[in-house]
């Protein structure tokens, strides 16, 4: 399995995440693989969008849609 090492952590920087990670429970390994693996599996907000603009969307433009929601909340 591969490995990471960072380098040149500021010692307050280190500090919080040892905090952090004995609150967890976790030795501090324990705890950034943790935060690490979270990190990848979450989608950046531009692999989102790549993913939906690869679909077919609806027949509506933007603007249409814009409208209808507003008429939809001002029937409420």
């Amino acid at each position: 399995m591969p490995s990471v090492q960072i380098k040149d952590v500021p010692e307050h920087t280190h500090a919080v995440l040892r905090q952090r990670a004995a609150i967890a429970h976790q030795s501090l390994q324990e705890y950034l693989l943790m935060r690490l693996i979270d990190e990848a599996d979450s989608p950046t907000v531009d692999e989102v969008l790549e993913r939906a603009g690869g679909r077919a969307g609806g027949r509506v433009s933007f603007s249409a849609a814009v409208d209808i929601v507003a008429e939809d909340r001002a029937r409420r």
